[in-house]
């Protein structure tokens, strides 16, 4: 998936759900650079991932209301 349009603030869709109690697929992008930080909508827990990492495991990017 192409990640150039992404930008702060966009809700993304990953292929795997996290591990929370809640079992969450999507994310909010927190911070953007050579590592993406991703927060759970869930829970709340942020991870961060390398860009080619964070390339590979999302699905989509979700258009805003």
């Amino acid at each position: 998936m192409d990640t150039s349009s992404l930008k702060l603030l966009d809700v993304v869709e990953m292929k795997k759900e996290h591990p929370c109690e809640k079992r969450s697929h999507f994310f909010k992008v927190v911070r953007l650079g050579a590592d993406i930080k991703i927060s759970c909508l869930a829970c709340g827990r942020t991870v961060m991932l390398d860009r080619a990492v964070f390339n590979q495991k999302i699905k989509r990017i979700l258009p805003k209301p």
